[in-house]
């Protein structure tokens, strides 16, 4: 997607799992850009690095007798109920991870030095191992980082082809387990993300390269390339930033995000805004870095459907990937998919996708769905349309966690969707969970790029403290935060921010004294902060308790600039609004003020989006299409 002179210009390329930088580079001279343009990029690499453990061999450092606690963990139980309990592997195998001589206690002091002999002697160790990448994660270095700085400069010196993660600088907080594992994280898709970002650098041509993070903000490529494990949910991110800024430019402040893309569906609630967490999981591992609160399940367009033994139909989460893909795209692929199901149910036709640049095998699709018929006993239409609802059953419950179960009612939410194939699932889903209003971005299939484009420069700075939050606190919190208010100002000046462009936002995790879990909140001095936790508390768990001692558990800087402006208008049609009525319509046919009554699938560039029968769909001033109800009561 390019901004030029105020007006976006689309193209979409199919990935390339062999070199994921081969479709965008190509889409890039495509689009002609000028020799100053700036490319804002959100990617997959670092998340699919971790998803397939292919990163890079990594070596961890820690202090004596602490070389287990990334295997050991939190002893939690995923499956409350099971008896055979899985987790996974951690990064780290035994035999990678080193011991050194030293020790601080809870408040920074030593308790065992540091010899200069021990940190030759572990950058040698380091050395033997071939590591590519090093994690140092010594004991309370969050509050003291002096000993893993002399290790961390140790193994650069003998090991300089080494990339170095100190956790002091990835997640300066307390919680020994999940630091150790957001520096194993960053260590193990650092190279991997550096190797990839250095091949768009070279291919875009010294022209500056942004990347979205996690936490829906953009860093430079330098900053990604040290810094990778912030890059992590950059792709899903985009997506919900872009839901929330197309949805606000048209009217809806509370929505849901749909993201449903080849292989997973990713949902997220916004209640006026996009929500954040300071830790997420990802690949079954703790990253304790901000993200913006994601639910990914493995459902999607490439999403294998079986039967299994007991005779039951699965879809996913095994994925046809991108290549050999669903059976219908001719490149390989033998088992049905999700596609090949909507191919079948007639809502995706066979002029394919790309503008007719990708053609669908029906013939392909309807053979593979027949044979899955035989195993079920049902013609390969019914096969087809159990697929299809077997998907959206983990669709809808994906939506139900993050809305129901934390107190949300969805019917008061606007759906958003998007992603190659959220439209295609959009009325069911609304329908299931009582949603009014669905909204399909005029470009669904490219928003994850919308929401890039319109991000603004992001970088956050953290700090763990034990701190109580009272009402004769303030000095000695804003004394804690100074240093962090100048380093946030500091480097939002390295990422090029103007003065007159910086925002700096004070936010702290809370908690009851006691509690093991804390509640990020914007801080406000303590008096405001205390009343707006409280209130948090209250909304999250159902309880509050105004006599119990509430404590800072860290504290978080945020330096932002805003992102460009984008006009989302589309122009006028130029003729009066028509009604269009099945069974397809192509969405370039479709403008503002126009109907479109269900069933019907509209065929658009870069998604097919399928309006049920008992649906409706308007086209509103930006070209979405705000899909309702037309007739009380009617199911999808």
């Amino acid at each position: 997607m390019l901004l030029r002179d105020g007006a976006l210009i689309i193209r979409k390329k199919p990935s390339d799992p062999s070199d994921p930088a081969r479709p965008l580079l190509e889409g890039a001279a495509e689009l002609t850009l000028a020799e100053d343009a700036e490319v804002v990029h959100g990617s997959t690499v670092a998340t699919n690095t971790l998803l397939e453990r292919k990163g890079a061999r990594t070596v961890l450092v820690t202090t004596r007798g602490f070389a287990d606690v990334i295997e050991i963990g939190r002893q939690a139980r995923p499956l409350l109920y099971a008896f055979h309990q899985t987790r996974p592997e951690p990064l780290v195998p035994a035999e990678l991870r080193l011991e050194v001589d030293e020790r601080l206690d809870h408040l920074g002091r030593e308790i065992v030095s540091l010899e200069a002999r021990a940190a030759e002697e572990i950058a040698s160790r380091v050395a033997d191992l071939r590591a590519e990448s090093v994690a140092v994660c010594l004991l309370h270095a969050h509050v003291n980082p002096a000993h893993e700085r002399a290790i961390g400069a140790a193994i650069e010196k003998v090991a300089a082809s080494s990339h170095v993660s100190l956790s002091s600088d990835v997640a300066p907080e307390h919680r020994e387990y999940e630091r150790t594992s957001t520096t194993a994280i960053n260590a193990y898709v650092t190279p991997v993300v550096a190797r990839y970002i250095e091949r768009l650098q070279s291919g875009l041509g010294g022209r500056r390269l942004r990347v979205l993070q996690s936490n829906g903000g953009s860093i430079s490529a330098a900053q990604a390339a040290r810094g990778a494990a912030r890059t992590v949910l950059s792709g899903p991110a985009a997506g919900v930033a872009g839901a929330h800024a197309l949805a606000r430019a048209a009217g809806h402040e509370d929505i849901i995000t749909l993201d449903v893309g080849g292989t997973s569906t990713d949902v997220a609630l916004c209640p006026g805004a996009p929500r954040e967490s300071t830790e997420c999981i990802v690949a079954g591992l703790p990253l304790r870095l901000p993200a913006l609160d994601i639910h990914s399940i493995g459902a999607g367009g490439g999403s294998i459907a079986r039967v299994d033994r007991g005779g039951a139909l699965r879809v996913g989460p095994e994925s046809a990937g991108a290549r050999p893909g669903p059976v219908c795209y001719g490149l390989g692929g033998r088992a049905p998919t999700v596609t090949d199901a909507h191919v079948v149910l007639g809502r995706m036709g066979p002029s394919g996708l790309l503008g007719g640049s990708m053609p669908l095998d029906a013939d392909a699709a309807e053979r593979a769905l027949a044979s899955l018929g035989r195993e079920l006993g049902c013609s390969a239409e019914e096969a087809a349309r159990d697929v299809v609802l077997v998907a959206e059953a983990a669709m809808e419950r994906a939506i139900r966690r993050i809305s129901v179960e934390r107190g949300h009612d969805p019917r008061r939410f606007t759906l958003v969707a998007f992603g190659g194939a959220g439209p295609l699932h959009a009325c069911a889903l609304a329908g299931a969970l009582g949603i009014r209003a669905v909204v399909v971005p005029r470009h669904p299939g490219v928003l994850c790029a919308l929401g890039a484009l319109a991000s603004g420069i992001v970088k956050d700075h953290a700090r763990g403290v034990i701190e109580p939050l009272g009402a004769g606190g303030a000095p000695r919190i804003d004394a804690l935060f100074a240093p962090l208010i100048d380093a946030a100002a500091r480097s939002a000046r390295e990422e090029g921010i103007r003065p007159e462009d910086l925002a700096l936002e004070r936010r702290v995790d809370a908690r009851y004294a006691g509690q093991s879990h804390e509640i990020l909140i914007p801080y406000d001095g303590p008096e405001t902060t205390l009343r707006r936790f409280h209130s948090a508390h209250e909304e999250r768990f159902g309880h509050s308790h105004a006599d119990l001692t509430v404590e800072i558990t860290a504290l978080r800087v945020r330096a932002s600039s805003p992102g460009p402006d984008i006009g989302l208008d589309a122009p006028p049609p130029g003729r009066p609004p028509r009604s269009i009525q099945g069974p397809r319509a192509e969405r370039k046919d479709i403008a503002t003020g126009d109907t479109v009554t269900g069933p019907c699938a509209i065929d658009g560039f870069d998604a097919t989006v399928w309006i049920a029968d008992g649906w409706e769909a308007r086209a509103d001033r930006s070209g979405n299409l705000l899909l309702e109800r037309a007739r009380p009561g009617s199911r999808p």
